[in-house]
Protein backbone atom coordinates (compact mmCIF):
# COMPACT_ATOMS: atom_id res chain seq x y z
CA UNK A 1 0.00 0.00 0.00
CA UNK A 2 1.42 3.42 -0.76
CA UNK A 3 2.39 5.30 2.06
CA UNK A 4 3.79 8.67 2.22
CA UNK A 5 4.25 11.68 5.33
CA UNK A 6 2.33 13.97 3.61
CA UNK A 7 -0.49 13.23 0.96
CA UNK A 8 -0.93 17.03 -1.20
CA UNK A 9 -3.75 17.61 -2.88
CA UNK A 10 -3.82 20.12 -5.87
CA UNK A 11 -0.38 21.31 -7.70
CA UNK A 12 -1.08 24.94 -8.01
CA UNK A 13 1.03 27.14 -6.81
CA UNK A 14 0.67 26.51 -2.91
CA UNK A 15 0.75 22.89 -3.07
CA UNK A 16 3.76 23.09 -5.52
CA UNK A 17 5.76 24.90 -2.85
CA UNK A 18 4.83 22.56 0.23
CA UNK A 19 5.89 19.57 -1.67
CA UNK A 20 9.25 21.69 -1.73
CA UNK A 21 9.79 22.79 1.09
CA UNK A 22 8.52 19.03 2.71
CA UNK A 23 11.03 17.59 0.81
CA UNK A 24 13.76 20.01 1.03
CA UNK A 25 13.21 19.23 4.92
CA UNK A 26 13.40 15.77 3.99
CA UNK A 27 9.62 14.95 4.53
CA UNK A 28 8.76 12.02 1.93
CA UNK A 29 5.68 13.84 -0.19
CA UNK A 30 3.19 12.33 -2.66
CA UNK A 31 0.99 15.40 -4.53
CA UNK A 32 -2.06 14.53 -6.75
CA UNK A 33 -3.68 16.39 -9.52
CA UNK A 34 -6.97 15.80 -10.94
CA UNK A 35 -6.03 18.17 -14.05
CA UNK A 36 -3.94 16.26 -16.62
CA UNK A 37 -1.68 19.25 -17.28
CA UNK A 38 -0.51 22.67 -15.45
CA UNK A 39 -2.94 25.11 -16.10
CA UNK A 40 -2.19 27.79 -19.38
CA UNK A 41 -5.00 30.34 -18.36
CA UNK A 42 -3.36 31.90 -14.77
CA UNK A 43 -5.17 35.36 -13.30
CA UNK A 44 -2.42 35.65 -10.89
CA UNK A 45 0.61 37.46 -11.76
CA UNK A 46 2.32 39.37 -9.00
CA UNK A 47 4.91 38.00 -6.70
CA UNK A 48 5.49 40.18 -3.60
CA UNK A 49 8.58 40.80 -2.10
CA UNK A 50 7.94 38.65 0.90
CA UNK A 51 7.11 35.41 -1.08
CA UNK A 52 10.52 36.20 -2.99
CA UNK A 53 12.42 36.51 0.29
CA UNK A 54 11.16 33.30 1.41
CA UNK A 55 11.67 31.72 -1.83
CA UNK A 56 15.95 32.35 -1.71
CA UNK A 57 15.56 29.50 1.07
CA UNK A 58 14.76 27.48 -2.26
CA UNK A 59 17.57 29.26 -4.74
CA UNK A 60 14.33 30.21 -6.56
CA UNK A 61 13.94 34.06 -6.09
CA UNK A 62 17.00 34.73 -8.41
CA UNK A 63 15.15 32.66 -11.01
CA UNK A 64 11.49 34.34 -11.01
CA UNK A 65 13.30 37.50 -11.14
CA UNK A 66 15.39 36.86 -14.25
CA UNK A 67 12.21 35.36 -16.00
CA UNK A 68 9.57 37.92 -14.84
CA UNK A 69 9.31 41.56 -15.42
CA UNK A 70 9.73 44.43 -12.73
CA UNK A 71 7.13 47.40 -13.23
CA UNK A 72 8.58 50.62 -13.03
CA UNK A 73 5.45 52.57 -12.30
CA UNK A 74 1.30 52.50 -12.10
CA UNK A 75 -0.80 54.95 -14.02
CA UNK A 76 -3.82 55.27 -13.56
CA UNK A 77 -6.54 56.26 -16.66
CA UNK A 78 -9.67 58.72 -17.27
CA UNK A 79 -11.74 59.67 -20.29
CA UNK A 80 -8.65 58.17 -22.57
CA UNK A 81 -5.77 59.93 -20.77
CA UNK A 82 -3.36 59.00 -17.97
CA UNK A 83 -3.94 61.13 -15.13
CA UNK A 84 -1.53 59.67 -12.14
CA UNK A 85 1.43 57.39 -12.38
CA UNK A 86 2.60 56.20 -9.07
CA UNK A 87 6.59 55.29 -9.03
CA UNK A 88 7.29 51.50 -8.17
CA UNK A 89 10.85 51.07 -9.18
CA UNK A 90 11.97 51.29 -6.13
CA UNK A 91 9.33 51.73 -4.17
CA UNK A 92 10.28 49.51 -1.18
CA UNK A 93 14.19 50.85 -1.36
CA UNK A 94 15.93 50.25 2.22
CA UNK A 95 13.37 47.79 3.22
CA UNK A 96 13.81 44.08 1.88
CA UNK A 97 16.40 43.19 -1.03
CA UNK A 98 13.13 42.96 -3.29
CA UNK A 99 12.55 46.70 -3.59
CA UNK A 100 9.80 46.39 -6.72
CA UNK A 101 6.76 44.82 -8.08
CA UNK A 102 7.71 41.69 -9.98
CA UNK A 103 5.48 40.65 -12.30
CA UNK A 104 5.43 36.41 -12.83
CA UNK A 105 2.62 34.66 -14.47
CA UNK A 106 1.36 32.28 -12.74
CA UNK A 107 1.73 29.46 -15.46
CA UNK A 108 5.25 30.10 -15.71
CA UNK A 109 4.95 29.88 -11.74
CA UNK A 110 4.21 26.49 -12.06
CA UNK A 111 6.05 25.14 -14.52
CA UNK A 112 9.34 26.68 -12.37
CA UNK A 113 7.86 24.92 -9.66
CA UNK A 114 7.56 21.41 -11.15
CA UNK A 115 10.98 21.55 -12.27
CA UNK A 116 12.50 22.28 -9.18
CA UNK A 117 10.04 19.64 -7.67
CA UNK A 118 11.92 16.99 -10.13
CA UNK A 119 15.04 17.43 -8.63
CA UNK A 120 14.08 16.62 -5.22
CA UNK A 121 12.65 13.29 -7.76
CA UNK A 122 9.09 13.81 -7.16
CA UNK A 123 6.87 14.23 -9.60
CA UNK A 124 2.89 15.34 -10.18
CA UNK A 125 0.44 12.36 -10.28
CA UNK A 126 -1.98 13.81 -12.96
CA UNK A 127 -5.69 13.04 -13.35
CA UNK A 128 -5.65 11.33 -9.85
CA UNK A 129 -8.45 12.56 -7.85
CA UNK A 130 -9.31 12.37 -4.10
CA UNK A 131 -12.63 10.88 -3.57
CA UNK A 132 -12.37 11.30 0.12
CA UNK A 133 -10.32 10.16 3.47
CA UNK A 134 -10.81 8.97 6.83
CA UNK A 135 -8.68 9.66 9.70
CA UNK A 136 -7.11 7.11 12.01
CA UNK A 137 -5.63 7.45 15.10
CA UNK A 138 -2.12 7.29 13.30
CA UNK A 139 -2.65 8.63 10.19
CA UNK A 140 -4.98 9.18 6.58
CA UNK A 141 -6.36 6.17 5.05
CA UNK A 142 -7.63 8.39 1.73
CA UNK A 143 -9.37 6.42 -2.04
CA UNK A 144 -8.02 7.75 -4.83
CA UNK A 145 -9.58 7.61 -8.06
CA UNK A 146 -6.01 7.28 -10.92
CA UNK A 147 -5.82 7.96 -14.50
CA UNK A 148 -6.94 4.53 -15.71
CA UNK A 149 -10.14 5.16 -13.38
CA UNK A 150 -9.26 2.37 -10.93
CA UNK A 151 -9.79 3.13 -7.36
CA UNK A 152 -6.37 3.08 -4.72
CA UNK A 153 -6.42 3.49 -0.91
CA UNK A 154 -3.03 5.02 0.33
CA UNK A 155 -2.14 5.88 3.62
CA UNK A 156 -0.62 9.21 4.94
CA UNK A 157 0.10 10.60 8.54
CA UNK A 158 -0.90 13.84 6.91
CA UNK A 159 -2.96 15.40 4.19
CA UNK A 160 -2.86 18.68 2.58
CA UNK A 161 -5.88 20.12 0.51
CA UNK A 162 -4.37 22.59 -1.50
CA UNK A 163 -7.34 21.85 -4.23
CA UNK A 164 -8.83 24.92 -4.49
CA UNK A 165 -12.23 26.85 -3.62
CA UNK A 166 -13.74 23.65 -4.50
CA UNK A 167 -11.92 21.73 -2.43
CA UNK A 168 -12.87 18.32 -2.00
CA UNK A 169 -10.46 17.86 1.54
CA UNK A 170 -12.72 20.83 3.04
CA UNK A 171 -16.29 19.42 2.21
CA UNK A 172 -14.94 16.04 3.78
CA UNK A 173 -13.64 18.10 7.10
CA UNK A 174 -17.04 19.61 6.77
CA UNK A 175 -15.82 23.01 7.85
CA UNK A 176 -18.16 26.18 6.80
CA UNK A 177 -17.25 28.52 3.98
CA UNK A 178 -18.73 31.57 4.89
CA UNK A 179 -18.66 34.52 2.37
CA UNK A 180 -20.41 35.42 -0.60
CA UNK A 181 -19.61 36.06 -4.67
CA UNK A 182 -19.34 39.22 -6.45
CA UNK A 183 -21.87 40.36 -8.63
CA UNK A 184 -19.36 41.03 -11.65
CA UNK A 185 -17.74 38.64 -13.92
CA UNK A 186 -13.92 39.13 -14.64
CA UNK A 187 -11.79 38.33 -17.87
CA UNK A 188 -8.45 37.41 -18.03
CA UNK A 189 -7.23 37.64 -21.79
CA UNK A 190 -3.16 37.17 -22.41
CA UNK A 191 -2.83 39.44 -25.51
CA UNK A 192 -0.09 40.39 -28.08
CA UNK A 193 -0.54 44.21 -28.60
CA UNK A 194 0.54 47.99 -28.40
CA UNK A 195 -0.35 51.04 -27.24
CA UNK A 196 0.90 53.58 -24.51
CA UNK A 197 -0.71 50.98 -22.15
CA UNK A 198 2.05 48.63 -23.38
CA UNK A 199 5.20 50.17 -22.76
CA UNK A 200 6.11 47.76 -19.65
CA UNK A 201 4.25 49.37 -16.82
CA UNK A 202 0.70 48.63 -14.72
CA UNK A 203 -2.13 50.79 -16.17
CA UNK A 204 -5.54 51.24 -14.64
CA UNK A 205 -9.08 52.59 -16.37
CA UNK A 206 -10.84 54.36 -13.62
CA UNK A 207 -13.51 55.55 -16.06
CA UNK A 208 -17.27 54.62 -15.25
CA UNK A 209 -16.68 52.37 -17.99
CA UNK A 210 -15.58 49.13 -17.65
CA UNK A 211 -13.29 48.12 -15.13
CA UNK A 212 -9.40 47.33 -17.20
CA UNK A 213 -6.30 46.48 -15.71
CA UNK A 214 -3.28 45.82 -18.05
CA UNK A 215 -0.45 44.18 -16.64
CA UNK A 216 3.13 43.78 -18.49
CA UNK A 217 4.26 40.78 -19.49
CA UNK A 218 8.28 40.69 -19.90
CA UNK A 219 7.89 39.80 -23.56
CA UNK A 220 7.58 42.90 -25.15
CA UNK A 221 4.29 43.63 -26.68
CA UNK A 222 2.58 41.26 -23.90
CA UNK A 223 -0.15 41.93 -21.45
CA UNK A 224 -2.23 40.24 -19.52
CA UNK A 225 -5.50 42.00 -19.39
CA UNK A 226 -8.05 41.80 -16.32
CA UNK A 227 -11.51 43.19 -16.81
CA UNK A 228 -15.18 43.44 -16.15
CA UNK A 229 -17.86 42.16 -17.75
CA UNK A 230 -21.09 43.80 -16.81
CA UNK A 231 -24.81 44.14 -18.36
CA UNK A 232 -26.66 41.48 -19.58
CA UNK A 233 -23.25 39.81 -21.44
CA UNK A 234 -22.58 38.67 -17.78
CA UNK A 235 -25.52 36.04 -18.02
CA UNK A 236 -23.81 34.37 -20.28
CA UNK A 237 -20.45 33.99 -19.28
CA UNK A 238 -19.66 30.72 -19.65
CA UNK A 239 -20.50 31.00 -23.64
CA UNK A 240 -18.77 35.01 -23.66
CA UNK A 241 -16.01 35.26 -26.11
CA UNK A 242 -13.46 38.16 -26.11
CA UNK A 243 -15.26 39.81 -29.27
CA UNK A 244 -18.13 39.93 -26.62
CA UNK A 245 -16.37 42.14 -24.02
CA UNK A 246 -16.89 45.75 -24.26
CA UNK A 247 -14.41 47.82 -25.71
CA UNK A 248 -15.00 51.15 -23.72
CA UNK A 249 -12.65 50.69 -21.63
CA UNK A 250 -10.12 48.83 -24.06
CA UNK A 251 -10.26 51.99 -26.31
CA UNK A 252 -10.14 54.31 -23.76
CA UNK A 253 -6.87 53.09 -22.95
CA UNK A 254 -5.60 53.18 -26.50
CA UNK A 255 -5.07 49.51 -26.47
CA UNK A 256 -4.66 47.64 -29.91
CA UNK A 257 -4.70 43.91 -30.02
CA UNK A 258 -2.47 42.31 -32.02
CA UNK A 259 -3.14 38.56 -31.22
CA UNK A 260 -5.10 37.17 -28.46
CA UNK A 261 -3.16 34.62 -26.68
CA UNK A 262 -6.14 32.91 -24.78
CA UNK A 263 -9.17 34.04 -22.81
CA UNK A 264 -10.68 33.18 -19.95
CA UNK A 265 -13.97 34.52 -17.75
CA UNK A 266 -14.84 33.98 -14.28
CA UNK A 267 -16.50 34.91 -11.01
CA UNK A 268 -14.81 36.43 -7.77
CA UNK A 269 -15.39 35.73 -4.57
CA UNK A 270 -14.61 36.40 -0.74
CA UNK A 271 -14.53 33.82 1.78
CA UNK A 272 -12.98 32.49 4.60
CA UNK A 273 -13.08 28.28 5.95
CA UNK A 274 -14.49 28.22 9.42
CA UNK A 275 -11.32 26.29 10.30
CA UNK A 276 -7.67 25.90 8.48
CA UNK A 277 -7.07 22.40 10.21
CA UNK A 278 -9.53 19.65 11.49
CA UNK A 279 -7.19 16.42 13.06
CA UNK A 280 -5.11 15.74 10.71
CA UNK A 281 -5.94 17.28 7.40
CA UNK A 282 -5.36 20.96 7.03
CA UNK A 283 -6.72 23.09 4.44
CA UNK A 284 -4.26 26.16 2.50
CA UNK A 285 -4.20 28.77 -1.03
CA UNK A 286 -8.09 28.65 -2.40
CA UNK A 287 -9.32 26.03 -0.01
CA UNK A 288 -9.08 27.77 3.24
CA UNK A 289 -9.57 31.48 1.91
CA UNK A 290 -10.69 33.52 -1.96
CA UNK A 291 -10.59 37.13 -1.83
CA UNK A 292 -10.70 39.67 -5.10
CA UNK A 293 -7.52 40.21 -7.10
CA UNK A 294 -6.85 43.50 -5.72
CA UNK A 295 -3.51 43.87 -4.84
CA UNK A 296 -2.30 40.63 -5.90
CA UNK A 297 -2.26 38.94 -2.85
CA UNK A 298 -4.07 35.70 -3.44
CA UNK A 299 -1.73 33.43 -5.01
CA UNK A 300 1.33 34.72 -2.27
CA UNK A 301 -1.01 34.17 0.88
CA UNK A 302 -1.47 30.68 -0.30
CA UNK A 303 2.20 30.09 -0.50
CA UNK A 304 2.67 31.66 2.82
CA UNK A 305 0.21 29.19 3.59
CA UNK A 306 2.33 26.04 2.59
CA UNK A 307 5.74 27.86 4.29
CA UNK A 308 3.82 28.47 7.61
CA UNK A 309 2.72 24.67 7.39
CA UNK A 310 5.92 23.03 6.00
CA UNK A 311 8.20 23.92 8.80
CA UNK A 312 6.29 22.49 10.88
CA UNK A 313 4.98 19.28 10.19
CA UNK A 314 8.83 18.77 8.91
CA UNK A 315 9.47 19.04 12.72
CA UNK A 316 6.87 17.23 14.51
CA UNK A 317 7.40 13.94 11.54
CA UNK A 318 11.30 13.91 12.48
CA UNK A 319 10.40 14.07 16.29
CA UNK A 320 11.78 17.45 16.60
CA UNK A 321 8.52 18.53 18.18
CA UNK A 322 5.34 17.57 19.50
CA UNK A 323 2.35 17.55 17.66
CA UNK A 324 0.81 20.28 19.26
CA UNK A 325 3.18 22.45 17.53
CA UNK A 326 0.56 22.08 14.35
CA UNK A 327 -2.16 23.69 16.80
CA UNK A 328 -0.31 27.35 15.65
CA UNK A 329 -0.93 26.88 11.54
CA UNK A 330 -4.45 27.88 11.85
CA UNK A 331 -4.16 30.44 14.53
CA UNK A 332 -1.65 32.34 12.46
CA UNK A 333 -2.59 31.78 9.23
CA UNK A 334 -6.73 32.46 9.84
CA UNK A 335 -6.19 35.37 10.89
CA UNK A 336 -4.04 37.00 7.75
CA UNK A 337 -6.87 35.46 5.89
CA UNK A 338 -9.82 37.45 7.37
CA UNK A 339 -7.88 40.46 7.53
CA UNK A 340 -6.66 40.31 3.93
CA UNK A 341 -9.96 39.06 2.89
CA UNK A 342 -11.87 42.59 4.65
CA UNK A 343 -8.91 44.42 3.17
CA UNK A 344 -9.33 43.54 -0.57
CA UNK A 345 -12.96 43.50 -0.57
CA UNK A 346 -13.18 47.22 0.32
CA UNK A 347 -10.44 47.95 -2.12
CA UNK A 348 -12.50 45.88 -5.08
CA UNK A 349 -15.71 47.81 -3.69
CA UNK A 350 -13.79 50.73 -4.65
CA UNK A 351 -12.57 49.83 -8.12
CA UNK A 352 -15.58 48.15 -9.26
CA UNK A 353 -18.42 50.29 -7.98
CA UNK A 354 -21.30 51.57 -10.56
CA UNK A 355 -23.07 54.99 -9.66
CA UNK A 356 -22.78 58.63 -9.75
CA UNK A 357 -21.27 58.62 -6.69
CA UNK A 358 -18.36 56.34 -6.95
CA UNK A 359 -17.70 56.90 -10.39
CA UNK A 360 -17.34 60.93 -9.25
CA UNK A 361 -14.91 59.43 -6.31
CA UNK A 362 -12.96 57.24 -9.28
CA UNK A 363 -12.94 60.26 -11.85
CA UNK A 364 -12.27 63.43 -9.98
CA UNK A 365 -11.49 62.65 -6.85
CA UNK A 366 -8.83 59.69 -7.27
CA UNK A 367 -6.47 61.31 -10.04
CA UNK A 368 -6.47 63.89 -7.47
CA UNK A 369 -5.29 62.44 -4.66
CA UNK A 370 -3.28 59.45 -5.80
CA UNK A 371 -0.53 62.20 -7.15
CA UNK A 372 -0.50 64.11 -3.95
CA UNK A 373 -0.07 60.76 -1.62
CA UNK A 374 2.80 59.20 -4.21
CA UNK A 375 4.54 62.39 -3.79
CA UNK A 376 4.92 61.54 -0.18
CA UNK A 377 7.56 58.72 0.90
CA UNK A 378 5.92 57.53 3.93
CA UNK A 379 2.89 56.92 1.63
CA UNK A 380 4.50 54.84 -0.93
CA UNK A 381 6.51 53.41 1.83
CA UNK A 382 3.14 52.46 3.83
CA UNK A 383 1.78 51.27 0.03
CA UNK A 384 4.33 48.81 -0.36
CA UNK A 385 4.93 47.84 2.98
CA UNK A 386 1.18 46.65 3.09
CA UNK A 387 0.90 45.16 -0.59
CA UNK A 388 4.00 42.91 -0.52
CA UNK A 389 2.94 41.34 2.93
CA UNK A 390 6.02 42.36 4.77
CA UNK A 391 4.06 43.82 7.04
CA UNK A 392 2.54 40.55 7.81
CA UNK A 393 3.10 39.35 11.45
CA UNK A 394 2.40 36.95 13.74
CA UNK A 395 2.35 39.68 17.28
CA UNK A 396 0.33 38.17 20.43
CA UNK A 397 0.40 34.72 19.07
CA UNK A 398 1.78 31.44 21.35
CA UNK A 399 4.92 30.79 19.23
CA UNK A 400 5.89 34.78 19.59
CA UNK A 401 7.53 36.19 22.55
CA UNK A 402 9.57 39.48 23.51
CA UNK A 403 10.25 42.98 21.76
CA UNK A 404 14.03 44.49 21.47
CA UNK A 405 14.29 47.49 19.71
CA UNK A 406 11.09 48.22 17.52
CA UNK A 407 10.69 44.38 16.71
CA UNK A 408 7.76 42.19 18.25
CA UNK A 409 8.20 38.79 18.43
CA UNK A 410 5.84 37.14 15.46
CA UNK A 411 7.46 40.06 13.49
CA UNK A 412 9.59 39.57 10.01
CA UNK A 413 13.27 40.13 10.82
CA UNK A 414 13.97 43.67 9.18
CA UNK A 415 16.03 43.39 6.59
CA UNK A 416 19.71 45.90 7.22
CA UNK A 417 21.62 46.13 4.82
CA UNK A 418 25.00 48.22 4.02
CA UNK A 419 27.84 48.50 2.25
CA UNK A 420 29.62 45.91 4.98
CA UNK A 421 26.71 42.96 4.48
CA UNK A 422 23.68 41.70 4.83
CA UNK A 423 21.86 40.26 7.80
CA UNK A 424 19.79 38.06 5.59
CA UNK A 425 22.46 35.90 4.41
CA UNK A 426 21.89 33.15 6.52
CA UNK A 427 17.92 33.12 6.59
CA UNK A 428 18.69 31.25 3.01
CA UNK A 429 18.87 27.88 5.57
CA UNK A 430 15.52 27.17 6.53
CA UNK A 431 16.13 26.48 10.32
CA UNK A 432 16.08 27.06 13.75
CA UNK A 433 19.05 30.03 14.36
CA UNK A 434 19.99 33.07 16.35
CA UNK A 435 20.78 36.57 15.49
CA UNK A 436 22.42 39.47 18.06
CA UNK A 437 23.30 42.75 16.53
CA UNK A 438 25.81 44.06 18.62
CA UNK A 439 27.45 41.93 21.73
CA UNK A 440 26.63 38.79 23.31
CA UNK A 441 27.41 36.97 26.22
CA UNK A 442 29.90 33.71 26.44
CA UNK A 443 27.40 31.85 28.08
CA UNK A 444 24.92 32.33 25.06
CA UNK A 445 28.39 31.22 22.75
CA UNK A 446 28.10 27.99 24.98
CA UNK A 447 24.45 27.03 25.00
CA UNK A 448 24.60 27.34 21.16
CA UNK A 449 27.62 25.57 20.51
CA UNK A 450 26.36 23.06 22.70
CA UNK A 451 22.25 22.56 21.09
CA UNK A 452 23.79 23.10 17.75
CA UNK A 453 21.72 26.36 17.01
CA UNK A 454 23.22 28.35 14.17
CA UNK A 455 24.66 31.75 16.47
CA UNK A 456 25.12 34.62 14.48
CA UNK A 457 26.70 37.68 15.60
CA UNK A 458 26.72 40.88 13.63
CA UNK A 459 29.02 43.60 15.10
CA UNK A 460 26.93 46.75 15.58
CA UNK A 461 26.73 49.28 13.23
CA UNK A 462 24.26 51.99 12.23
CA UNK A 463 22.38 49.99 9.57
CA UNK A 464 21.11 48.11 12.25
CA UNK A 465 19.68 50.98 14.14
CA UNK A 466 18.12 52.36 11.15
CA UNK A 467 16.19 48.65 10.73
CA UNK A 468 14.95 48.78 14.66
CA UNK A 469 16.69 46.20 15.31
CA UNK A 470 17.80 45.85 19.40
CA UNK A 471 21.90 46.15 20.34
CA UNK A 472 23.16 43.58 22.03
CA UNK A 473 19.68 41.52 22.52
CA UNK A 474 19.39 38.44 20.62
CA UNK A 475 16.58 37.48 18.30
CA UNK A 476 15.41 33.72 18.23
CA UNK A 477 14.50 33.26 14.39
CA UNK A 478 11.51 30.66 12.80
CA UNK A 479 12.58 28.80 10.11
CA UNK A 480 10.42 30.34 8.37
CA UNK A 481 12.32 33.73 9.46
CA UNK A 482 9.42 35.09 11.69
CA UNK A 483 10.87 35.90 14.73
CA UNK A 484 9.90 33.72 17.58
CA UNK A 485 11.54 35.40 20.54
CA UNK A 486 13.10 39.54 20.42
CA UNK A 487 14.79 39.78 23.53
CA UNK A 488 16.95 42.15 25.46
CA UNK A 489 18.88 40.36 27.38
CA UNK A 490 21.89 37.74 25.92
CA UNK A 491 20.56 34.90 28.65
CA UNK A 492 20.18 31.56 26.56
CA UNK A 493 17.51 29.97 29.41
CA UNK A 494 14.95 32.01 27.88
CA UNK A 495 15.82 30.04 24.68
CA UNK A 496 15.77 27.03 26.64
CA UNK A 497 12.71 27.58 28.37
CA UNK A 498 10.95 28.60 25.10
CA UNK A 499 11.62 25.25 23.31
CA UNK A 500 10.57 23.32 26.33
CA UNK A 501 7.23 25.30 26.73
CA UNK A 502 6.55 25.05 23.13
CA UNK A 503 7.37 21.44 23.06
CA UNK A 504 10.29 21.58 20.38
CA UNK A 505 12.70 19.14 21.01
CA UNK A 506 15.16 19.46 18.81
CA UNK A 507 17.53 21.60 20.40
CA UNK A 508 17.52 20.23 24.20
CA UNK A 509 18.09 16.66 25.56
CA UNK A 510 15.50 15.52 28.00
CA UNK A 511 17.16 15.18 31.45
Amino acid sequence: MHRSDVLIIGAGPTGLVLALWLSKLGVHVRIVDKTSAPGTTSRAVAVQARTLELYRQLDLAEAVVENGHQVKGGNFWVKGEAVARLPLSRIGEGLTPYAFLEIFPQDQHERLLIERLASFGISVERNTELLGFEQTADGISATLRLPDGEQETCQACYIAGCDGARSIVRKTLDTGFPGGTYQQIFYVADVQGSGPAFNGELHVDLDEADFLAVFPLAAEGRARLIGTVRDERAEHAETLRFEDVSSRAIDNMKVQIDQLNWFSTYRVHHRVADHFRGGRAFLLGDAAHVHSPAGGQGMNTGIGDAINLAWKLAAVLSGGAEARLLDTYETERIAFARKLVSTTDRVFTFATAEGRLADLLRTRLAPFVIPKLASFEASREFLFRTVSQITLNYRGMPLSSGVAGHVHGGDRLPWAHDGEGDNFESLKCPTWQVHVYGDTSDEMIAWCNEHHLPLHVFDWRPAFDTAGLGRNGFYLLRPDTYVAIAETCSDPKVIERYFRDHGIRAFFSEA
